[in-house]
Protein backbone atom coordinates (compact mmCIF):
# COMPACT_ATOMS: atom_id res chain seq x y z
CA UNK A 1 0.00 0.00 0.00
CA UNK A 2 1.28 3.45 -0.95
CA UNK A 3 1.13 6.46 1.33
CA UNK A 4 2.24 9.96 0.39
CA UNK A 5 2.95 13.36 1.86
CA UNK A 6 3.15 16.63 -0.06
CA UNK A 7 5.02 19.84 0.77
CA UNK A 8 3.98 22.72 -1.47
CA UNK A 9 5.46 26.17 -2.07
CA UNK A 10 8.81 25.30 -0.45
CA UNK A 11 11.17 28.25 -0.92
CA UNK A 12 14.09 26.41 -2.50
CA UNK A 13 14.73 25.86 -6.18
CA UNK A 14 13.81 22.45 -7.62
CA UNK A 15 17.39 22.06 -8.88
CA UNK A 16 18.77 22.22 -5.33
CA UNK A 17 16.02 19.98 -3.97
CA UNK A 18 16.68 17.19 -6.50
CA UNK A 19 20.27 16.64 -5.31
CA UNK A 20 19.68 14.47 -2.22
CA UNK A 21 16.61 12.74 -3.71
CA UNK A 22 18.60 10.07 -5.59
CA UNK A 23 20.49 9.13 -2.42
CA UNK A 24 17.33 8.09 -0.55
CA UNK A 25 15.09 6.66 -3.27
CA UNK A 26 14.47 2.94 -2.84
CA UNK A 27 15.93 2.76 0.68
CA UNK A 28 14.22 1.72 3.90
CA UNK A 29 12.68 4.71 5.66
CA UNK A 30 14.93 4.39 8.72
CA UNK A 31 18.09 4.35 6.57
CA UNK A 32 16.85 7.26 4.47
CA UNK A 33 16.15 9.42 7.54
CA UNK A 34 19.59 8.64 9.00
CA UNK A 35 21.26 9.51 5.70
CA UNK A 36 19.37 12.81 5.41
CA UNK A 37 20.15 13.77 9.00
CA UNK A 38 23.89 13.95 8.26
CA UNK A 39 23.69 15.73 4.90
CA UNK A 40 24.81 19.37 5.24
CA UNK A 41 22.15 20.71 2.85
CA UNK A 42 19.00 22.74 3.37
CA UNK A 43 17.23 20.41 0.93
CA UNK A 44 17.99 17.38 3.12
CA UNK A 45 16.09 18.93 6.04
CA UNK A 46 13.05 19.66 3.88
CA UNK A 47 13.01 16.14 2.43
CA UNK A 48 13.48 14.65 5.89
CA UNK A 49 10.53 16.59 7.29
CA UNK A 50 8.25 15.55 4.42
CA UNK A 51 9.41 11.92 4.68
CA UNK A 52 8.59 12.01 8.39
CA UNK A 53 5.12 13.28 7.53
CA UNK A 54 4.60 10.41 5.05
CA UNK A 55 5.67 7.91 7.72
CA UNK A 56 3.26 9.47 10.22
CA UNK A 57 0.46 9.29 7.64
CA UNK A 58 1.18 5.59 7.06
CA UNK A 59 1.28 4.84 10.77
CA UNK A 60 -1.78 6.86 11.78
CA UNK A 61 -4.14 6.55 8.81
CA UNK A 62 -3.36 3.03 7.58
CA UNK A 63 -1.84 1.37 10.68
CA UNK A 64 1.28 0.27 8.78
CA UNK A 65 4.36 -0.71 10.78
CA UNK A 66 7.15 1.86 10.29
CA UNK A 67 9.81 -0.86 9.99
CA UNK A 68 8.09 -2.24 6.86
CA UNK A 69 8.26 1.01 4.85
CA UNK A 70 10.54 1.91 1.96
CA UNK A 71 10.84 5.18 0.03
CA UNK A 72 9.16 4.30 -3.25
CA UNK A 73 9.51 7.65 -4.99
CA UNK A 74 10.23 11.32 -4.38
CA UNK A 75 8.89 13.78 -6.94
CA UNK A 76 10.12 17.38 -7.15
CA UNK A 77 8.06 19.78 -9.26
CA UNK A 78 8.53 23.47 -9.90
CA UNK A 79 6.25 25.82 -8.00
CA UNK A 80 5.52 29.47 -8.72
CA UNK A 81 8.43 31.86 -9.18
CA UNK A 82 8.59 35.19 -7.37
CA UNK A 83 9.94 37.86 -9.70
CA UNK A 84 12.03 40.60 -8.13
CA UNK A 85 14.50 43.13 -9.48
CA UNK A 86 17.83 44.54 -8.41
CA UNK A 87 18.86 48.06 -9.35
CA UNK A 88 21.81 48.17 -11.72
CA UNK A 89 23.96 50.85 -13.31
CA UNK A 90 22.52 53.58 -15.56
CA UNK A 91 18.99 53.20 -14.23
CA UNK A 92 18.55 49.66 -15.38
CA UNK A 93 17.12 46.74 -13.47
CA UNK A 94 18.17 43.11 -13.40
CA UNK A 95 15.69 40.31 -12.77
CA UNK A 96 15.94 38.06 -9.75
CA UNK A 97 13.92 34.85 -9.89
CA UNK A 98 13.09 33.36 -6.49
CA UNK A 99 12.03 29.85 -7.31
CA UNK A 100 9.85 27.54 -5.25
CA UNK A 101 9.11 23.82 -5.34
CA UNK A 102 6.44 21.21 -4.69
CA UNK A 103 7.74 18.02 -3.07
CA UNK A 104 5.86 14.70 -3.02
CA UNK A 105 7.22 11.76 -1.01
CA UNK A 106 5.68 8.31 -1.59
CA UNK A 107 6.39 5.45 0.81
CA UNK A 108 5.30 1.85 0.32
CA UNK A 109 4.88 -1.14 2.59
CA UNK A 110 7.26 -4.03 1.96
CA UNK A 111 5.34 -7.24 1.34
CA UNK A 112 6.97 -10.02 3.36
Amino acid sequence: MEVKAVAKYVRISPYKLRGPVDAVKGRRVEDALNLLKFMPLKAAGIISKTLGSAVANAEHNNEIDVDDLIVKNIIVDQGPTLKRFRARARGRGARILKRSSHLTVIVEEIVN
